[in-house]
């Protein structure tokens, strides 16, 4: 089920946005995500931010702003299972347009945004990072 983010679930939703940096990009030093972490807690609330709950756990969530996808995050254990797709055709039934920034060494990011009809837009250099990434960018 696809809900609305409650402030209950930040600190939930919050671990899982760590965990899944982490793991997703190895190429950047871990104390750069650690220390986002109590700033990306603090603005969630703020955010258009829905989760993916299965049996009352949040196994993914979607952060959007107006059409700008901020990220979609999904648990280790669940990715592979339809659930970024689900959050992905969520928000496509929202908007109209969508667009979002990928590092280029999260090839496995690069390919579901692609198959999910993403065009990559620009080359551009992530300035917090240093690290390449693309400007990709969905339309109905």
């Amino acid at each position: 089920m696809i809900r609305k983010l409650q402030n209950g679930d930040i600190n939930k939703v919050a671990d899982l946005w760590l965990k899944t940096k982490l793991e997703a990009h190895n190429f950047i030093p871990e104390p750069y995500w650690t220390g986002n972490y109590e700033a990306v807690k603090k603005m969630l609330p703020q955010a258009e931010v829905y989760v993916y709950e299965e049996n009352k756990i949040i196994q993914g969530f979607v952060g959007v702003q107006e059409e700008y996808i901020e990220g979609i995050f999904v648990s280790g254990k669940m990715q592979s299972h339809g659930i970024g797709k689900a959050l992905l055709d969520y928000i496509k039934d929202k908007k109209g347009r969508l667009q979002l920034n990928v590092y280029q060494k999260n090839v496995r990011a690069m390919s579901f945004y692609q198959r999910e009809g993403f065009t990559v837009q620009r080359e551009q250099l992530d300035e917090f990072t240093g690290e390449k990434e693309y400007v990709m960018e969905w339309s109905s």
